[in-house]
């Protein structure tokens, strides 16, 4: 991997260990020498994420909607910085940079950026891992929900494995680095119930 992109909230969250873990996933990519990708803004847990990248010397690379640059406040100090037309520009862009994505405690935005990767990655679009920094066990709901999902045949067992799962910055890339996609890129049934 030389890019990995990080999905997180524009928020800071009501906990302080959610700013701690956007502080030490910037800080773990920076010491790594890869590539911060990123939504653009300077608040929340987004501006935390690419300070901390920044201030270990990293690249970091920011995409942010036009209409959102005042609303997240775009970040004005970053390595280079995306102004897009839309979100669907947004993703794409951010797509297109990373080698591998990440996602931290977030909303609606963060979510929806993450499973549309996971299910780039399941289609075979892309072959790149993906994974939740499940930290005080924010995600917890999510993973008990894709288990669920492998239970009641909505999920192979190969795509449920693609979901890369840690609490900590630094495992999680060692589990990016190590990942290896589905063996096959096209779509498979799963067979019928009789």
């Amino acid at each position: 991997m030389r890019a990995v992109c990080v999905f997180c909230g524009s928020q800071a969250g009501a906990k302080p260990i959610y700013a701690e873990l956007a502080r030490r996933t910037g800080e773990a990519v920076a010491e790594r020498g890869l590539t911060l990708v990123y939504g653009g803004g300077r608040i929340g847990l987004m501006g935390v994420l690419a300070d901390a990248a920044l201030a270990r010397g990293g690249q970091v690379i920011g995409v942010i909607p036009e209409p959102l640059a005042a609303r997240e406040v775009a970040h004005s100090g970053l390595t280079k910085l995306h102004l897009v037309g839309s979100m669907h520009e947004r993703k794409a862009l951010m797509a297109e940079l990373a080698d591998g994505f990440i996602a931290l405690p977030g909303g609606y935005g963060t979510l929806e950026e993450f499973f549309e990767v996971l299910t780039w990655g399941q289609l075979g679009i892309h072959r790149k891992p993906c994974g939740l920094l499940n930290v005080a066990g924010y995600f917890d709901a999510i993973v008990a929900f894709f288990d669920r999902a492998l239970q009641d045949g909505f999920l192979l067992p190969e795509h449920r494995r693609m979901v890369l799962e840690a609490d900590d910055p630094v495992a999680l890339l060692r589990q990016m680095d190590r990942y290896r996609p589905p063996p096959t890129a096209k779509w498979v049934l799963a067979p019928e119930k009789t």
